[in-house]
């Protein structure tokens, strides 16, 4: 693995921070508050062809690999941990589904869309009654000619709501049978489908969260990806990518955390010294970088690997299980530096810490990472 920064990298890093001083950094804390979702600068990173990263250049979109994409994550993440999970929600999920296992006709009709971002996508695997547990799902699809009837609901769904397309995984056979599941396209305003209550959550808020809601959905054969019954191993392959993103989200986070951390330690003076020269804030930063790094070699070893198209469920998964710990343990070490001001929504450590937290939960929990690492060295 090639351990250099690339120019591509370079580019993206650099095209991110001047995008996010000028269209999140002075919204970002409303954003927050109100928990809005701001599309208008999705479509504007879309027209940057950050919603589009991994597509090629033949269906609108960028045409990068995955180290270029953990870049664009990390660093929008760096600013605000909503707008990069957002960004990689639906490039890794909705989109990424699409990518890899649509069929020519699906991939002309959609990509173009998603990759400029005229489109929004969402994706659907989580129930109310199955979070890990995927295969005990009972939202159903029940053919009927030449359509598929779906009942059922998802939640915890990005862009739920806002979402213009979602791909959802719905059960096609029996209870607990990983091939009894399959994968549907399908479009707002489809009858019968409709977006839930939005969740109001602790951080992440200005990345929706919502249900999604089947009422007798009618969905044409043609929407299906893939035949009967591969939705959940399709979904298994999704994930593995989307780990990487979660990773580069997680890496981001405790970056953004690290940066205020050492500027406010420079500049906050007790006993008439700033506080980074006394050795206990000292070495939390140092704790801090070297996690950090540890976590970056991992996220971009797992991304390099998936470039080469390897099998990357050992290596996503570990990354994604030690770049969210550390992001928690970085973002809580930036409060403690912070103080009772880390405490305060007028200095950004109280931020991170509620952002944070989301990483070890999302795409897997950090337990169901140590399952899936456990089984692949005990194999």
């Amino acid at each position: 693995m090639e351990l250099r920064t690339t120019e591509n990298q370079r580019m993206i890093a650099d095209m991110v921070r001047d995008f996010g001083a000028k269209h999140i950094k002075p919204r970002m804390m409303e954003w927050d508050e109100s928990q809005e979702f701001p599309v208008e600068v999705f479509k504007k990173l879309g027209e940057l062809g950050l919603m589009g990263v991994l597509v090629p250049t033949a269906y609108g979109g960028s045409g990068f690999g995955y180290v270029e994409y953990v870049t664009a994550i990390a660093e929008l993440s760096r600013i605000d941990g909503s707008i990069g999970l957002s960004m990689a929600a639906h490039n890794s999920l909705c989109t990424g589904h699409i990518l890899q296992f649509g069929n020519e006709e699906q991939k002309q009709k959609y990509l173009p869309k998603l990759a400029t971002a005229e489109w929004i996508g969402a994706w659907g695997l989580t129930e109310p009654n199955t979070g890990s547990d995927a295969g005990n799902m009972r939202t159903v699809a029940v053919q009927d000619g030449d359509d598929w009837v779906i009942n059922g609901a998802k939640n915890f769904i990005t862009h739920g709501k806002s979402g213009n397309v979602a791909v959802v995984i719905v059960r096609t056979g029996e209870v607990g049978d990983s091939h009894g599941m399959s994968a549907f396209i399908i479009e707002k305003g489809t009858p019968g489908f409709s977006a839930g209550r939005k969740e109001d959550k602790l951080g992440m808020r200005a990345s929706e969260t919502t249900e999604l809601i089947f009422e007798d959905c009618r969905v044409h054969k043609s929407q299906m990806m893939g035949n009967v019954g591969e939705g959940f191993v399709q979904a298994m392959k999704v994930l593995d990518g989307g780990r990487i993103s979660i990773a580069a989200l997680s890496l981001g986070i405790a970056q953004g955390a690290f940066d205020v951390s050492l500027a406010y330690s420079q500049e906050r003076s007790q006993f008439n010294k700033p506080i980074s020269s006394f050795q206990g804030i000292a070495f939390k930063l140092a704790d801090m970088a070297t996690e950090i790094e540890a976590a970056s070699l991992l996220t971009y070893q797992a991304a390099d690997m998936k470039n080469r198209g390897l099998n990357v469920n050992k290596e996503s998964a570990m990354a994604k299980y030690y770049a969210s710990e550390v992001a928690v343990r970085a973002a809580n070490e930036a409060v403690q530096i912070f103080g009772g001001y880390g405490f305060t929504k007028d200095y950004p450590a109280e931020k991170y810490y509620r952002d944070a937290k989301l990483c070890t939960i999302g795409e897997g929990t950090s337990e169901i990472q140590k399952l899936v690492i456990s089984r692949a060295i005990l194999k």
